[in-house]
């Protein structure tokens, strides 16, 4: 059985969309892949009704928390996604995107990048929301819906359609778009504990997502991990791409220590990044004991054909 338990679609910052994500999938060989776009479930609907044979799909979304300065993605899994709080939040996290996306564009223009927001909002796949009395376009105040959203990756991506880096990872650097950057823009995100409790109110799972990711110039203190997990973390995504082997040691025997189940999975977004879907995989035992957890919701499995 084959689990995949992290992964992104056009809906945030992946490549495929909802429904050619869980198609690929299937052809990946997995049983199971979650859908975990950032701070949105505005791709389920497509993934659900385009659910091959025989392949599970797990609802959950990637939600945007900072603290200390430090930022912290925290997988949210099978959670109620009407759950008014939680949907509040989530709606907060997005109305901040656009604003923060544009304030990097002028940015990246002040340091004599040729960068435009209609670049960026087609790569995107913003649709045209034009303020009332505006010609039709992106308009300044535009947010994205439940089923759009803009971040760094997406300016990451403009660079690279500009020359100006030669891989989105290039452009997550000091240089450029890295927290702290040059053209960095800090937006609106959670706090861990905040988010870990909202998530559970939803009736969801909570799971650190990769936690020892030091290639991204984060690491996240065991302490915090101890204290996140004393107010209701699940587990840690251990088996990632960002993560060599004695970071994975490190943290599989942190969560042992703490109680914590132990995750694994590709971070998948399309084209956008060089892995591949059940690239990591999650343990049948650990994926049964998060759905045994879970209140929220539950997976959605595809009618055999």
């Amino acid at each position: 059985m084959r689990i995949d338990l992290h992964t992104h679609s056009t809906v945030s910052d992946g490549t495929d969309t909802p429904g050619e994500l869980v198609r690929n999938a299937a052809a990946a060989g997995l049983d199971v892949v979650a859908l975990t776009d950032h701070d949105t479930v505005g791709g389920h609907a497509e993934a659900r009704e385009a659910l091959p044979p025989d392949l599970t799909l797990v609802t959950g979304a990637e939600l945007s928390c900072r603290l200390d300065g430090v930022g912290i993605h925290l997988l949210a899994y099978l959670f109620d996604a009407e759950e008014p709080e939680l949907a509040r939040c989530r709606e907060r996290l997005r109305d901040d995107r656009v604003p923060r996306a544009r304030g990097m564009v002028d940015r990246l223009r002040g340091l004599g990048v040729p960068i435009t927001w209609e670049q960026v909002a087609r790569i995107a796949g913003l649709e045209s929301v034009p303020t009332p009395g505006t010609s039709a376009g992106v308009a300044r105040d535009s947010r994205p819906a439940e089923g759009a959203s803009v971040g760094r990756p997406h300016l990451a991506t403009a660079l690279v359609e500009l020359g100006v880096v030669g891989s989105v990872s290039d452009a997550f650097t000091a240089d450029w778009l890295g927290d702290g950057g040059r053209a960095y823009v800090a937006k609106y995100e959670l706090d861990p504990f905040e988010a870990v409790e909202l998530v559970r109110q939803a009736g969801g799972v909570a799971v650190l997502a990769h936690p020892g990711a030091v290639k991204r110039g984060v690491r996240i203190e065991e302490e915090t991990i101890a204290r996140l997990a004393a107010a209701g973390l699940d587990g840690l995504e251990v088996d990632h791409m960002d993560h060599d082997g004695r970071t994975r040691d490190r943290l599989r025997t942190l969560a042992g220590e703490l109680g914590l189940l132990t995750t694994g999975s590709s971070d998948y977004h399309g084209s956008r990044k060089s892995c591949s879907l059940g690239e990591n995989t999650t343990d049948p035992e650990v994926y049964e004991e998060i759905v045994r957890r879970a209140t929220g919701a539950r997976p959605v499995r595809a009618a055999r054909g």
